[in-house]
């Protein structure tokens, strides 16, 4: 299913009928997906700097973690069920998570969200034809935690060459002037930047 950019938060229904999707409808796609097959719809939310958010949906088989995501960047998207913890499952992207320039970006998570939760308050929202923004706000407000101590971050280098092009195979740029794909981190800069403004 190839990589999209627009400014959308697509059901898994209108996923199926474009044939298309960005990182948040693709896990929201896997979610319902996965909930077919019995397990939880769950998503967890990867928080950057100078860089978009990502979201991936996530399972456990045999008590390990594993994860199905779509990106732009080949480096951030399906995951084994090997690991033990979140935790660990997030570090699993914290070297392919770079920015165009090279910058590691990665820097907090979420606990995996049970979207069982919205049955009642958006029944259907797995055929819905309507877009999903709700779930990106939610998203924005749980709780995060920080992977990174500041002195680590003031440590970090950039990425190579060779692994900034490994890390771009496939990468789709956006096409002139069109709006990048929100995402729970530009819905999260939107309400700081309300805030700041009031």
């Amino acid at each position: 299913m190839p990589y999209h950019i627009a400014d959308t938060a697509w059901s898994p229904r209108a996923v199926l009928r474009e044939g298309t999707a960005h990182c948040l409808e693709g896990a929201i796609f896997a979610a319902a997906a996965l909930r077919v097959l019995g397990y939880p719809p769950l998503l967890l939310d990867l928080v950057a700097v100078q860089d978009t958010d990502h979201v991936i949906a996530v399972f456990q088989q045999r008590r390990r973690w594993g994860a199905i995501a779509k990106s732009n960047f080949s480096g951030l998207r399906y995951r084994e069920p090997v690991y033990r913890r979140v935790r660990e499952l997030v570090m699993s992207y914290f070297e392919g998570y770079i920015n165009l320039r090279g910058d590691r970006t990665l820097r907090a998570f979420s606990q995996p969200v049970d979207l069982a939760r919205f049955d009642r308050s958006h029944p259907g929202w797995m055929v819905s034809a309507g877009q999903l923004w709700w779930v990106a706000e939610h998203l924005v407000g749980v709780a995060h935690t920080p992977l990174l101590t500041p002195a680590i971050i003031r440590s970090l280098s950039r990425v190579d060459r060779r692994s900034l092009a490994a890390a771009l195979a496939g990468y789709r740029p956006p096409a002139e002037g069109s709006p990048m794909p929100r995402t729970p981190a530009s819905r999260r800069d939107a309400r700081g930047r309300a805030r700041r403004r009031a």
